[in-house]
């Protein structure tokens, strides 16, 4: 066993091996302040025939990590929610692009959350494990690398910020690379500008070569030899053939335009080289078709970088064609179309009340907590024009998902000022590049379609990248041929003010810093000019809802009146519900929500809340109903649950034999408060409000 302790960010780091999992091709465990993350990595010792490096990361959070049971019926961890999958995207997309290229064994990295402080994310904690249990295992796979969480606090730097630091937070952001690069970035922030990103950027990397240099110290101790393997090459005369019949019509291919000529030209070209060469080399298919596919790399790069063209006609900084409509269903709360070139979003914008929203129980925090926003991402087999089953929803949905609902968030007003749940979704009609950028334009529209008040419009846009030596060409609004060939996906979205959301994930090993910025650059002139398309659709959000949406009208109660609207078991707030038609719910602190479609019904229900809770006033004059009779007087209820003494002398002018001369029980009187004593006894009277 090996271990390394430091103190890092001002609190103690250790990462250890040789002690877990020890039959893995590579294991560590990491620990940050009290919380612990294993990581283990095994490979296959046979290549795949797959057309793509199968490589498989599993993130999980246990619930006994932070002394937890999972709810449900099973009391078991079920499929990974939506943290753990954004988690575990974070760590493939980082390690990916540092295996051989060529190597197709299979790998998989397991990282397990044993221990949760509730202070310290794991996340970071679970890519370094990984990283060391790759870099240390015989496993091709060029590392260290590191990620750091970097949060801003009153001005200053924070890094790997506690969750209490993060709520304070205008920035959140992972960014892992290695010693002197940058390897991917993901994260939010409050209209974030260029520049301050970037100063986030480099505060990342000097976090980050410190953590790769733990780690390297530790490798001095514990590393293995590497495994040998064959990289498999085509045969040099099939190479040979298929260029002598391919390459130009290749060219000639991807100087098509649009992409369903493009993809018909190059599948045809596919079916009569194997069909020409299938005799001279039987049962090659596969090979003939990535060979074909390196020349379709080659080309679009050359064309790039040699002469400043894209496969589309465009230059390297121009927005395709935009198109944005509003109000196009109308029974939904809010809706948008966002067309851009080949890539089309039509968003949909649901309003709900308190009762609507998502519920969550994880690690990271004591008890059960509550979500108002949500946006969700789908991308259906028929956007691209493949055919393909469903089956639930895929890891890149909540991704995409994820990335988008972080652009929209800190644009949302403040729940005690527009007291709704909100549930944005977005459907990929058509995908040719940035969907999830798409996804943002369409939100911000959709949003403002149905009357929420964003602080600020948002558009989003995906920058692209290609690299051979020393020439560079960063692409703005990447078609997806560009997306798979190139070297870049960065996804930027905000406002004109700032960021609010980023993702890069990169194929090359590392990026520098001056080249994010030249493309940070030309993503806030495309931002800026998508903005300007959509003003022109809807430029702020409506003054009045849709008449389907519901009205939520909330009422501040003092916390000893919830029994009384609640009731014995629920009657007394079943009751309001039935008799006025609107939804009620009331919380811990008093807040009553009531959420109605239709004006009527939700006055009706605060009315009745209203009157529950109504303190008794002296001299004022009630409307209330007889509950019984006596020799003495008759008991009125002037307010639900509240009743008072009509002594007998008080009923009328004049002498009164007998109560029921004058009223019965349930009769509806008019009644003044006189006194309430101190016992809170109330003495009531009739006669005060009749002529003398």
């Amino acid at each position: 066993m090996h271990r390394i302790e430091r103190t890092f960010a001002g609190r103690p780091l250790r990462i250890e091996c040789g002690r877990l999992a020890k039959q893995a091709a590579g294991s560590a465990l990491v620990q940050f302040g009290e919380t612990v993350v294993l990581a283990a990595a095994s490979v296959s010792d046979t290549q795949s025939n797959l057309p793509f490096f199968p490589l498989l990361v599993e993130y999980r959070e246990k619930f006994y990590a932070a002394g937890k049971i999972p709810g449900g019926f099973l009391k078991r961890e079920a499929r990974p929610h939506d943290e753990e999958i954004i988690a575990a995207r974070i760590i493939d997309r980082s390690i990916r692009p540092l295996f051989a290229e060529g190597f197709k064994n299979e790998v998989q990295v397991y990282v397990y959350v044993l221990s949760a402080d509730q202070e310290n994310d794991a996340d970071v904690l679970g890519l370094m494990a990984a990283s060391f249990a790759l870099t240390s295992s015989k496993i091709p796979f060029a590392g260290p690398i590191a990620a750091v969480r970097v949060g801003r606090v009153d001005g200053k730097w924070i890094l790997n910020p506690t969750f209490q630091q993060l709520e304070f937070s205008d920035l959140d952001i992972v960014v892992s690379g290695s010693k002197d690069s940058i390897m991917m970035v993901e994260g939010g922030a409050a209209e974030c500008g260029e520049e301050d990103m970037l100063a986030a950027l480099k505060v990342a990397q000097k976090g980050i070569a410190e953590l790769v240099a733990m780690q390297e110290e530790l490798l001095g101790h514990h590393s293995l030899p590497k495994m040998e393997w064959t990289k498999a090459e085509p045969p040099a005369d099939l190479v040979k053939r298929v260029k002598e019949i391919a390459e130009p019509r290749v060219k000639e291919a991807m100087n098509l335009a649009k992409k369903e000529e493009r993809a018909q030209a190059l599948s045809s070209l596919a079916a009569t080289v194997r069909h020409q060469l299938d005799a001279e080399f039987p049962d090659q298919g596969r090979l003939i078709g990535e060979l074909l596919e390196g020349m379709q790399y080659d080309s679009m790069r050359r064309q790039v970088l040699e002469h400043g063209e894209r496969i589309d006609g465009r230059d390297t900084k121009t927005v395709r064609p935009i198109s944005c409509e509003v109000g196009v269903l109308p029974r939904t709360h809010g809706s948008a179309l966002f067309t851009r070139g080949q890539t089309q979003a039509l968003v949909t914008a649901t309003l709900g009340s308190v009762d609507d929203e998502q519920r969550i129980d994880n690690i990271d925090v004591p008890r059960e907590t509550t979500k108002s926003f949500m946006l969700h991402y789908n991308f259906p087999p028929f956007c691209t024009g493949e055919v393909r089953p469903m089956r639930g929803t895929s890891r890149r949905e909540i991704g995409h998902g994820a990335l988008a609902e972080r652009a929209i968030t800190p644009l949302l007003p403040p729940y005690s000022e527009f007291p709704y749940t909100i549930r944005v979704v977005s459907e990929t009609l058509e995908s040719n590049g940035s969907s999830s950028m798409a996804t943002v334009c369409g939100s911000s529209l959709a949003l403002m379609d149905a009357g929420v008040p964003l602080k600020a419009a948002c558009a989003g846009v995906a920058m692209g990248l290609i690299k051979a030596g020393d020439k560079v060409a960063v692409l703005t609004d990447i078609l997806g041929t560009e997306d798979a060939l190139g070297d870049m996906d960065f996804k930027v979205a905000g406002t004109e003010q700032g960021i609010t959301s980023i993702q890069m994930d990169i194929k090359i090993q590392g990026l520098a810093l001056d080249i994010m910025a030249t493309a940070l650059e030309q993503a806030r002139k495309a931002r800026l000019h998508i903005l300007g398309a959509m003003n022109k659709s809807l430029a702020t959000h409506r003054s009045e809802m849709s008449p389907w949406a519901p009205r939520v009208i909330t009422i501040q109660v003092k916390p000893k009146d919830i029994g009384k609207i609640i009731g014995p078991k629920g009657a007394v707030i079943r009751g309001i519900e039935e008799q006025s038609g609107a939804s009620v719910s009331i919380d811990d602190d008093g807040v009553v929500t009531i959420s109605a479609v239709g004006g009527e019904a939700g006055t009706k229900a605060r009315e009745m809340v209203e009157a529950l809770v109504q303190e008794p006033e002296i001299g004022k004059t009630y409307t209330g109903k007889v509950k019984t009779t006596t020799a003495f007087g008759a008991f009125v209820e002037i307010l639900p649950g509240v009743e008072g003494l009509v002594h007998i002398s008080e009923l009328q002018h004049g002498r009164t034999e007998k109560t029921e001369d004058v009223v019965k029980k349930g009769d509806t009187v008019e009644v003044k408060l006189l006194e309430v004593d101190d016992r809170g006894k109330m003495r009531l009277s009739r006669k005060a409000l009749l002529p003398k």
